[in-house]
């Protein structure tokens, strides 16, 4: 069955007039290197050309097409390693490719089936390859045609803005506030339009939930008070379930509370010099970052983390397919989400001229970035200075809970669970504490008239907030 399937589809590739860009003849011999650089060539090939597939066939003539067998053997071994362990190790990434040997004509035919790309162009030794008419080349010298290879690639993946909103019930007055606030006027008539808020099947999509009145898309800011999250969460601060303009806002304006300034009377001569716990345009950068890049589709906001020492701040997502690291540092700016950078552009929230990476790295270097699997982090270290031997300026973040009433155990279990979800209603707290809805109120209550905990918002679609 298999040894058909193969016979067809080499007959078909004989039968055309010229040998296509996907697929290449060879009689006899070809170097183990240059077949891994065919693999790459003909896998991104079959993806420029929307096939499945892309083929490497011994046995056949290049010029006339005509079946003359071959002596190619794909069971050598490159230094006493198999070809295709060889030829496996240096692909990424890794794909399925598979040697094929059948008989046509009393002839001996050897066939390489490559799938074509996906997600990313397939490189051999960490080089992109194309075939370009005949040609095999290197990708990296026609930077026209690799553009337009990732912009093939690229189509497979979701965008916010097509994505259906997983509510349709949504409302945008705090957006138009917001714009008003800007000196841009949204039309009510074509917002929609204009901002991209509808996919193909004119749904509200990702993005429009993400900046509707109700987002129902939490973001928080966890406060912990060591330099790890094994220490004691000290608070969760809730910034999201709003138009991520305004969530935006308020963390950057929580970023302002916490950034301590301190005297620096070291040498001081005249006026002393006021030293902030951090950079705070690296942060705004790091945080702008984070929102306009974080891979909404995924379903998960930006994640940002205050340590005693530092603040993390995670968004999901690897490094852009087309994106280098060296670009990245460069400030060669890829959005992930480019219809909400359009957004940011518009509200001058963020700029074109790609400053961003560039200014957290003149501050804090390459290092402050951490490029995970699936997400990127952001370092800002806190700048604390020292005054007498072993005092140190300002207290911990989060070390200090002020002047309150002590709590007893089932309160602290009530606190922590609050602390967890900020959303949590009495039924809830009552159902994993084992306890009666006045047990719950009158704990509640409790923390709130001792300052442990506020609420924001209404009693139906607002939340907690534990205080400082």
């Amino acid at each position: 069955m298999s040894e058909d399937k193969y016979i067809k589809i080499i007959t078909a590739l004989i039968a055309q007039d010229t040998e296509e860009e996907w697929f290449e003849f060879k009689e006899n011999r070809t170097e183990p290197t240059a077949i891994g650089e065919y693999i790459s060539a003909l896998s991104n090939a079959a993806a420029f050309h929307k096939k499945d597939f892309g083929y490497l066939i011994w046995g056949v003539h290049d010029k006339t097409h005509k079946l003359v067998g071959t002596k190619f053997n794909f069971r050598q071994t490159v230094k006493q390693e198999p070809l295709e362990h060889f030829l496996a190790r240096k692909i990424t990434p890794d794909i399925l490719f598979l040697f094929h040997e059948v008989t046509i004509e009393g002839k001996r035919i050897v066939v390489l089936e490559i799938p074509a790309a996906a997600k990313i162009p397939t490189s051999f030794e960490t080089k992109r390859y194309l075939r370009i008419g005949s040609s095999k080349v290197n990708l990296v010298k026609y930077p026209e045609r690799e553009v337009a290879l990732f912009e093939i690639l690229r189509k497979d993946e979701p965008r916010i803005q097509d994505v259906e909103a997983e509510y349709q019930d949504l409302h945008f007055e705090r957006l138009f506030t917001y714009y008003a606030g800007k000196g841009i006027e949204l039309k009510p008539k074509t917002f929609e339009k204009n901002l991209s808020l509808r996919n193909k099947d004119n749904k509200y999509n990702l993005l429009a939930q993400l900046i509707s009145d109700d987002s129902r898309i939490p973001i928080r800011v966890s406060v912990f008070s060591g330099n790890n999250k094994a220490s004691d969460l000290f608070s969760v601060k809730e910034f999201g379930n709003t138009c991520l303009l305004l969530s935006l806002d308020k963390v950057l304006e929580y970023g302002d509370v916490i950034n301590l300034i301190q005297a620096d009377e070291k040498n001081r001569v005249s006026a002393r010099k006021d030293v902030p716990f951090f950079d705070n345009n690296a942060f705004r950068e790091a945080i702008i970052n984070a929102f306009v890049h974080n891979k909404w589709i995924d379903g998960n906001a930006p994640m940002i983390t205050i340590y005693n020492n530092r603040i993390e701040i995670l968004s999901r997502g690897p490094l852009p397919k087309n994106q280098t690291k060296e670009g990245f540092f460069l400030g060669e700016s890829i959005p992930v989400n480019q219809k909400l950078s359009d957004i940011f552009l518009q509200l001058h929230i963020s700029e074109r001229s790609g400053r961003g990476v560039p200014k957290i790295v003149d501050v804090y270097g390459t290092e402050a970035f951490e490029f995970r699997e699936n997400s990127i982090v952001v370092t800002i270290p806190f700048n604390r200075l020292r005054t007498k031997v072993g005092d140190k300026v300002g207290d911990k973040v989060g070390d200090k809970v002020g002047d309150k009433s002590p709590l007893n155990e089932t309160q602290k279990k009530v606190l922590d669970e609050i602390r967890s979800n900020p959303s949590i209603t009495h039924q809830e707290l009552g159902k994993i504490l084992g306890l009666k809805r006045t047990a719950i109120q009158n704990n509640i209550s409790y923390l709130r008239n001792n300052n442990y905990i506020k609420r924001i918002g209404s009693n139906r679609t607002g939340y907690w907030e534990v205080m400082n």
